[in-house]
């Protein structure tokens, strides 16, 4: 298949379930960042087969194929909905995991698969979990989006799902930054790794701020569509990031309402938007 390149950025189109192009990808690679997953939680209550076949299935050809490749540093991308509902705060990495989507249980295998192939093989695996990353070019599949562009494109109602869960919100800039810092300390091999900011936000109360900061008022539905079944629903998140903090020395440089602003700033531009359809549940 031919590569194509974009600026300085190589890019090689294909599956992450195809073991052979994986390989093909790997070729030449010291470092590996593993970020290819489905991640629409509504998704996978409707084609949870998929997910074990991109999320675990996946994961474990990119753990073969950095053990063959004898690759330097493997990170693999996990995330916070591989705790549920917390039943401690803040939440660390010996919280229990609580496989409460078919999303995050595929999440909880594939970071088990990357650590075991840490304790079988010696790969220099780093499990990486992020707490809700957001910002611009974030897709509408996410909250903060969601609300934003229903807002800037006229809408007298914005429609959203349940509105008392929290979440803890990391700007996409500190996310980027965690990675870097965790692939750059060896301590953090062989370990599962919390990014967090180490606040919450109701889902209502964040569509209140993004309300004050583009200057656009509306009501706030609860959309039946887009509700979890009620025992899939994670009430809250509030991670601890003491972890990621001792090990590399990781903080967030921007904290909610920088980020928010850097958000609404970039989606202001009508141009941006029109890729957006604000009208339509992205599931």
């Amino acid at each position: 298949m031919p590569r194509e390149v974009s600026q300085s950025v190589e890019v090689l189109p294909g599956d992450v379930r195809d073991p052979h192009l994986i390989r093909e990808a790997m070729r030449g690679v010291d470092r590996v960042y593993h970020l290819a997953a489905l991640i629409g939680i509504p998704y996978s209550y409707l084609a949870p087969d998929s997910y074990v076949d991109t999320n675990v299935r996946g994961t474990l050809n990119v753990l073969q194929a950095a053990r063959e490749a004898d690759v330097e540093r493997v990170l693999v991308t996990s995330t916070s909905e591989v705790y549920g509902t917390a039943r401690t705060v803040p939440i660390t990495e010996d919280h229990p995991r609580q496989g409460q989507s078919p999303y995050s249980a595929s999440k909880i295998g594939a970071d088990h698969l990357a650590l075991s192939f840490h304790l079988s093989f010696g790969l220099p695996v780093s499990v990486v979990r992020p707490f809700n990353t957001y910002g611009p070019r974030q897709s509408a599949r996410a909250v903060i989006p969601t609300i934003i562009t229903q807002l800037l494109g006229g809408a007298s109602e914005i429609r959203l799902g349940s509105l008392h869960p929290t979440r803890d919100l990391v700007f996409v800039h500190d996310t980027a930054q965690a990675f870097l810092a965790i692939d750059g300390s060896p301590a953090t091999i062989g370990e599962e790794v919390n990014v967090a900011t180490q606040q919450e936000i109701a889902i209502g109360d964040l569509a209140t701020k993004l309300m004050d900061l583009t200057g656009v008022q509306a009501g706030i539905v609860s959309s039946e569509e887009r509700i979890r079944p009620e025992n899939s629903e994670v009430e809250r998140l509030l991670g601890s990031a003491a972890k990621l903090q001792e090990l590399t020395g990781w903080t967030p440089a921007h904290d909610l309402d920088q980020g928010l602003a850097r958000t609404v700033e970039w989606f202001s531009d009508a141009a941006v938007r029109k890729g957006y359809k604000s009208h339509l549940y992205n599931v």
